[in-house]
């Protein structure tokens, strides 16, 4: 492989940014000062980064993605904030991602091994885990934490200052305005509202029959018995004995600061 950058005529590069090795840009990209770009990333064309935005390696960037610009918020004056991006996630065409703010933490993060499909948007300040798929217009408001290994169907979305837990599912349409537990299956039309249990995800990760058993058990105890959340709370306490997966949803709810989607 050539080592060296593959850079089109046509694209224009800030001499304050940085590009690892073996990096292809493509035709009228714009790369601003303070950006930093992992070796062996491919950048198509008619995309934009604006810095301070860190990049890692072997990551694809299809065409007329907008990476690293000011957060969409009125508060946001200026101040000096970044985007932080792993190793190996593809971004497909017209993805959107906004870097951080002062009063936020500073920092918009996405993790490795990712899909964000067409016109995905991810808001200021947001954190995404590893192994996840974003399709088409999915849209995280500010503040949003996503785990590792979550689905999220197309026209999918997320309040500010929701969290979506590790394995989660959000169906079609489907838009949160509270925490979505992990491993929960969110179903679409307006306001989405649990349905049940990823299981089939958790099937292909490899989950046993008695680990997702155990997980029923405990989407039963607090989605479908109708129990207040505080003795819900106390029954996936004893479940958790039992089971790692149980005492990783009971983390979830006692770290919790919005509203859980039940």
């Amino acid at each position: 492989m050539n080592d060296t950058p593959r850079i089109h005529p046509t694209a224009i590069i800030d001499p304050g940014a940085r590009l690892g090795e073996g990096v292809s840009v493509g035709a009228y990209t714009v790369i601003g000062a303070e950006v930093e770009i992992g070796d062996g990333c491919q950048i198509g064309p008619h995309c934009s980064f604006t810095g301070p935005t860190r990049i890692g390696r072997e990551n694809r960037f299809i065409g007329h993605a907008a990476i690293g610009g000011e957060p969409q918020d009125k508060k946001f004056a200026g101040e000096r904030t970044e985007l932080v991006i792993g190793d190996r996630n593809v971004f497909r065409e017209f993805v959107t991602l906004n870097r951080g703010t002062g009063g936020g933490g500073g920092v918009t993060r996405i993790g490795d091994d990712n899909w964000m499909l067409a016109y995905t948007h991810v808001a200021h300040d947001c954190i995404v885990g590893n192994h996840c798929v974003f399709s088409n217009n999915t849209t995280l408001a500010g503040h949003v934490t996503v785990g590792d290994w979550v689905i999220i169907s197309g026209f999918a979305g997320a309040h500010q200052f929701c969290r979506i837990g590790d394995h989660a599912f959000l169906g079609m349409g489907a838009l949160v305005n509270g925490d979505v537990t992990p491993y929960t299956m969110v179903g679409g039309n307006s306001i989405g509202r649990p349905r049940g249990i990823n299981s089939e995800g958790l099937k292909r990760r490899g989950f046993s029959p008695e680990r997702i058993a155990a997980i029923k058990r405990a989407y039963r105890t607090l989605f479908v018995a109708g129990l207040p959340l505080a003795e819900a709370r106390e029954q996936l306490a004893r479940q958790a004995e039992d089971s790692e997966d149980v005492r990783l949803l009971l983390e979830f709810l006692d770290s919790g600061e919005r509203p859980l989607l039940r």
